[in-house]
């Protein structure tokens, strides 16, 4: 009888767990489902706002192309934080821009915007009571003013040089309140902005990593010019030369390798250690270099990427290239360079 008992107890006590298990599920599957209506939400605004881009869109360009000093961006709540982040994107891409927060704007920071720049202020309403003062600042002291904002009565959009408006979509927040799909909507069209800007201006990586010295952006901008060993580090010789000196070359230079150029000092060839295992044997040391060699071996340029380096490398399965310009050899870079200095 009592094993009876403890077998009916273990069955009745799984029950629950199952009931429990089967909740979980479901909140699980809950999760997903909100998940994905709000993700789908957003999708549709990105959709209507790329479709309702007119000429607005290359004013604001205009503007900001010909700006001789630097664009304030300002915003209150969500879209000061968007605010934030479409400054520091447009910094970073070769427009200068900083943020201004209107409520401190109103106490001093509006003697932060001077003659030359230009001012962004964010407002879904478009009647932020804080944008205010920096809107009339604005049209005191004929500073050019882009408007972004959902309403194109409001007095942001009424104010403006040139508005930005953002289609009517409805906030992925079931209760229509947060603000989810509107801030999405600034966002990427602040990053639109940033980016037509860099386009306009022919912004290049090098100019990129010249804003970005550290950190992973950096390290990927790396040149080839900047981590390569020079010409006086060179291990060269010519096609004539005997094998017995050119093994010598190599060992001093420590390179595990030699190039070989030619009359004109281009570079036609290069020994490697794989090259000089191949031709081991009693001639060896007699040789001429030009009957070793391995011709037209692989080059880089001084102004490529550092990860166009590597990845030439791990390609050809080998750890150093010669860096040309004009054929000639005036470089030499490893792949230890490469991982030193970051690049992966």
């Amino acid at each position: 009888m009592r094993k009876n008992n403890m077998t009916n107890g273990t069955n009745m006590n799984s029950e629950p767990h199952n009931q429990a298990d089967n909740g979980d599920t479901a909140a699980r599957e809950g999760d997903l489902e909100v998940a994905r209506r709000v993700l789908h939400t957003e999708c549709d605004g990105l959709r209507a706002l790329a479709d309702s881009l007119d000429s607005h869109f290359s004013d604001a360009v205009d503007l900001l192309h010909k700006l001789s000093g630097r664009l304030v961006v300002t915003g209150m709540g969500k879209s000061g934080h968007i605010g934030r982040k479409i400054a520091a994107t447009l910094a970073s891409t070769g427009t200068p821009a900083l943020f201004v927060h209107p409520g401190e704007a109103s106490h001093g920071d509006l003697g932060m915007i001077t003659q030359g720049d230009a001012v962004l202020a964010l407002s879904n309403s478009g009647n932020t009571a804080e944008l205010t003062d920096i809107i009339a600042f604005t049209r005191r002291f004929g500073i050019p003013l882009i408007g972004m904002t959902a309403r194109a009565d409001s007095q942001l959009a009424e104010q403006s040089d040139t508005c930005l408006l953002l289609p009517k979509t409805a906030e992925a927040c079931p209760m229509g309140l947060a603000p989810t799909t509107s801030t999405t909507l600034m966002l990427a069209l602040g990053d639109a902005l940033a980016v037509a800007l860099l386009d306009r201006r022919g912004f290049s990586a090098d100019d990129f990593h010249v804003l970005h010295p550290g950190g992973s952006l950096g390290r990927k901008l790396v040149r080839v010019v900047d981590i390569m060993h020079g010409p006086e580090e060179l291990p060269l010789c010519n096609r004539d030369t005997p094998m017995s000196e050119a093994i010598v070359t190599m060992t001093t230079k420590t390179f595990g390798c030699i190039g070989v150029v030619d009359d004109a000092g281009r570079l036609t060839g290069i020994i490697t250690d794989g090259d000089l295992r191949r031709h081991m044997g009693d001639a060896l040391l007699s040789q001429a270099a030009g009957a070793v060699m391995t011709a037209a071996p692989k080059t880089i340029r001084k102004e490529a990427l550092a990860a166009e380096a590597l990845g030439v490398m791990n390609r050809g399965l080998i750890t150093s290239l010669f860096v040309v310009g004009d054929d000639r050899p005036i470089g030499i870079v490893r792949m230890h360079d490469c991982l030193r200095a970051g690049v992966a």
